[in-house]
């Protein structure tokens, strides 16, 4: 089989062919169809976080396949399924945290593409507790960025608690920004999109925002408060001088929810201003296994849009490189 593989922190990824991996214990044969590359995937490619993968590895987390082949004792999964392989590849299920729900913080998980190969190959095994089935009438092309842009930003709308009529301000429509502001929206929040590109800025409008902001041509935060500021504010961007940003830019009782990680991990706020204004800051790392079946739903029934553009595995450096750019509108996905 074909896949993309990590061998260094500092070299491109290479295309190899390897065997065809066989399912264990517990585990499914999931032939791939699709699988977005998402800012996770160059930040492990790259090294940047302090608990790092270790070379050689596949990457992704977003990939969508059919069940070819089941290991033994699996009952959950039928081959000829569709399922998705999300970040979180497996999760003890005996801790507190898997036990009332939180199985994104348990401590003994694994996660696709990272500390387990994942879904940037033509074949992948994965746990078959742990990949979601995909609804029928859900594209796998759409399913992609649903398995983690879309799951990651559902989940932060929901720790936010948005309450209707509620400013949340979207900082950095791209992959996850542009599913950011439907999100809000559903659960009827008034979005304002701040982002430094006009075109991402006229998707979001289109997606349902009520204001813009072009952080490179105005200062966000006065810009916001001039709206009457915001009460929620979802970091999509990775960078730290965004995070400040979005904290300078919140009400009284404000939620800062913090979702992106930068290399760069420090932010400066001001413990006066978040006591006086009773400002939450939360921390919300992409979303359980019902989390995403909800999000499948959602999107089944027609109440989200995907915006994606299509690329092959082997152009998987230069896709790398266009995200990085910022000029990718929002998401890329590799075709199989």
């Amino acid at each position: 089989m074909k896949a993309a593989v990590v061998t260094s922190f500092t070299a491109p990824l290479e295309i190899q062919e390897r065997a065809v991996p066989q399912p264990g214990a517990g585990q499914v044969l999931i032939r791939l169809e699709t699988c977005g590359l998402c800012h996770t995937d160059i930040h492990a490619a790259h090294g940047d976080w302090p608990v790092k993968p270790q070379p050689p590895f596949v990457p992704g987390h977003e990939g969508i396949g059919i069940v070819e082949e089941l290991g033994s004792g699996v009952t959950e999964r039928t081959v000829g399924e569709r399922v998705a392989i999300p970040w979180l590849g497996s999760a003890c299920g005996e801790c507190r945290f898997c036990i009332d729900g939180r199985e994104t913080l348990c401590e003994r998980q694994q996660n696709s593409g990272y500390s387990i190969d994942g879904a940037f190959a033509e074949y992948a095994v994965a746990s078959a507790r742990f990949v979601v089935p995909v609804p029928d009438g859900l594209s796998s092309l759409d399913a992609a960025p649903l398995s983690c842009a879309g799951v990651t930003t559902y989940k932060a709308i929901k720790v936010a608690h948005v309450q209707p009529t509620e400013r949340v301000a979207v900082f950095g429509v791209g992959g996850l920004g542009h599913l950011a502001v439907q999100y809000a929206r559903i659960v009827g929040g008034s979005v304002i999109a701040v982002d430094i590109e006009d075109e991402k800025l006229d998707l979001a409008t289109e997606l349902g925002a009520e204001h813009v902001v072009n952080a490179a041509k105005v200062d966000p935060v006065a810009a916001i408060q001039a709206l009457g500021g915001a009460d929620v504010a979802v970091v999509l961007a990775a960078s730290p001088r965004v995070f400040e940003q979005a904290f300078s830019s919140l009400n009284r009782g404000g939620r800062l929810i913090c979702v992106a990680l930068p290399a760069d991990q420090e932010m400066s706020v001001s413990i006066f201003e978040t006591v006086l204004k009773g400002i939450s800051i939360i921390g919300s790392i992409v979303g359980t296994r019902q989390d995403l079946a909800e999000v499948f739903a959602l999107h089944a029934a027609g109440h989200t849009r995907i915006i994606a553009e299509t690329r092959r595995l082997e152009q998987v450096n230069e896709a790398i490189a266009e995200v990085l750019s910022g000029k990718v509108l929002a998401r890329l996905v590799f075709e199989y």
